[in-house]
C-alpha cells in the first residue's frame, strides 16, 4: 500500500507537468525521462526504455500511458490512477474552458501569442529528441536504424499504421542486425496478474465490439457519442496527432461541431501543455449533439482514454516475461531506435511545419533551443517568453 506521501509526490510531479510540458507526445516522453530518470530517479534508464517501448506497440496516446505506467509502478493502481489524472486534468480544464467561452473569441486560434507557443515547442520537442536519440541509440546500426526510420515516416503518407510498420521493421532488424545481448533486464515493478490481463483484454474486446451493436439497437446518442471516441482511442496507432482526423470524421460530418469550430480547437490543442488527446474534452464541451458542456468534456475524456487502461491492464502482466528472452530483447533495441526516428519524423511534421512560416520564426526557435540546451532555462518560462515575444512582434509590425 502506498503512503500518502508517496501519493502526493506523485500527484505533484505529474501535475507540474501537467501545466508545463509543452510540445507534445515527443517532448512529454522528454520531461518523463528528465524528471523521473534523471532527477528523482524513480526508475532507471532501461526500464523506463522498456515501458516507452511497450507503449510505442499499443494503440492510443503514448505519453499518457507511459505516464499511467509510472504511476503504476510508483504506488500501484491508485498511483496510475492519480499519475493520469493530474497529467490530463489541467489541459482537459483548459481546453473545455476554450470550448465553452474562448473558442467565441473572433481569430483567436491564430493569435500571434499561439503561434508563439507552437514556436516554442519547436525548440521543446528539439532538445527532447537529442536526449532519446543519445540514450536509445548509442551505436551505429542504431543510429542508421533511426534515421532510415525517419526518412521512411516523412516520405510515406502518414498514418499510424505507417509508423507501426516502421516500429515493427525496428524490431525485426534488432532481432537479426543488433547482438543479442544476455537476459539481465530488470522486470518492470508493477501489480496486476494474468488473470486481471485476461479479464481486461476480453472487456476491451468486448467494448469495442458490443458498444457499436448497443448503439446500432438502442439509437442512443450519448451512446454513440462514447462509441465514435471510444472507438478513436482504441484503433488510432501513433498517438494525438493521428487522432484527430479520425475524430473528424466521427464529429463533424453528423453535425455535432462545425468545422471551423473543430480547427479552432485543434489550433488551440497544438499550444497547450499536456497530453494532445485532451482534445477530447475540447469537442465534447463544444458539441451541439447528444452531449455538451462539462459533461460532454468529461464523457468525450473518459470515453478516449478507457481503452489505454484496459490495453494496460491486458498486456502489462506478460510483458516482463516477455523481456527475459535475448532475441525479444535485441527487438526491442530495434524498437527503441526506429520509434527515435518516428519522433525525429514527427518533429518536422507537423511540429517544424506547423510553426515555422518565417526567418523570424526560425531566428524565435533557435533562441529557445539555446534557452533550453545552453542556458538551462526552465521550459515553462521558454514557452511564456516565447508567446509574449510574438504577440510583441506582431503588434509592432502592425504600427510600421
Amino acid at each position: 500500500m502506498a503512503t500518502r506521501s508517496r501519493l502526493g509526490d506523485l500527484f505533484a510531479a505529474f501535475l507540474r507537468l501537467g501545466v508545463s510540458a509543452f510540445g507534445g507526445p515527443i517532448a512529454h516522453l522528454g520531461y518523463f525521462n528528465t524528471e523521473f530518470v534523471e532527477r528523482r530517479q524513480w526508475l532507471d534508464q532501461d526500464t523506463f526504455a522498456q515501458i516507452v517501448a511497450l507503449c510505442q506497440f499499443l494503440p492510443g496516446p503514448a505519453s499518457s500511458q507511459v505516464c499511467i505506467i509510472i504511476g503504476l509502478i510508483r504506488a500501484g493502481v491508485l498511483g496510475g490512477a492519480l499519475a493520469w489524472i493530474a497529467f490530463t486534468l489541467p489541459s482537459a480544464i483548459l481546453m473545455a474552458a476554450f470550448a465553452l467561452g474562448i473558442a467565441h473569441i473572433p481569430g483567436v486560434a491564430n493569435a500571434p501569442w499561439i503561434h508563439g507557443l507552437l514556436v516554442a515547442a519547436v525548440a521543446v520537442v528539439a532538445v527532447a529528441v537529442a536526449s532519446m536519440y543519445r540514450s536509445l541509440c548509442p551505436d551505429v546500426p542504431r543510429k542508421s536504424l533511426a534515421l532510415i526510420s525517419a526518412v521512411l515516416i516523412t516520405f510515406l503518407p502518414v498514418t499510424g499504421f505507417v509508423q507501426l510498420f516502421v516500429i515493427v521493421a525496428g524490431a525485426l532488424y534488432g532481432r537479426f542486425f543488433i547482438a543479442a545481448i544476455p537476459a539481465t533486464t530488470r522486470p518492470i515493478p508493477t501489480v496486476g496478474n494474468h488473470a486481471t490481463g485476461i479479464a481486461a483484454g476480453l472487456a476491451l474486446i468486448g467494448l469495442l465490439l458490443g458498444l457499436p451493436l448497443i448503439d446500432r439497437f438502442t439509437q442512443n446518442g450519448v451512446v454513440h457519442v462514447v462509441t465514435a471516441f471510444y472507438e478513436s482511442g482504441a484503433l488510432v496507432f501513433g498517438g494525438g496527432h493521428v487522432v484527430l482526423p479520425l475524430l473528424q470524421a466521427r464529429v463533424v460530418p453528423p453535425g455535432w461541431i462545425g468545422q471551423d469550430a473543430f480547427l479552432a480547437g485543434y489550433g488551440a490543442a497544438q499550444a497547450m501543455p499536456g497530453p494532445l488527446f485532451t482534445f477530447a474534452s475540447y469537442l465534447g464541451a463544444a458539441m451541439h449533439g447528444p452531449v455538451s458542456g462539462i459533461g460532454g468534456a468529461a464523457i468525450g475524456l473518459l470515453a478516449i482514454y478507457l481503452p489505454s487502461f484496459l490495453l494496460i491492464a491486458a498486456v502489462l502482466p506478460y510483458w516482463n516475461g516477455t523481456i527475459r528472452n535475448t532475441v525479444i530483447v535485441a527487438a526491442l533495441q530495434g524498437v527503441n531506435a526506429a520509434v527515435v526516428g518516428v519522433l525525429l519524423a514527427a518533429f518536422y511534421q507537423p511540429v517544424w511545419v506547423s510553426a515555422i512560416r518565417a526567418p523570424a520564426d526560425a531566428a524565435l526557435a533557435l533562441l529557445a533551443f539555446a534557452a533550453l540546451a545552453v542556458w538551462n532555462w526552465p521550459p515553462w518560462l521558454v514557452v511564456v517568453l516565447s508567446a509574449v515575444t510574438m504577440q510583441i512582434a506582431s503588434a509592432v509590425a502592425q504600427l510600421v
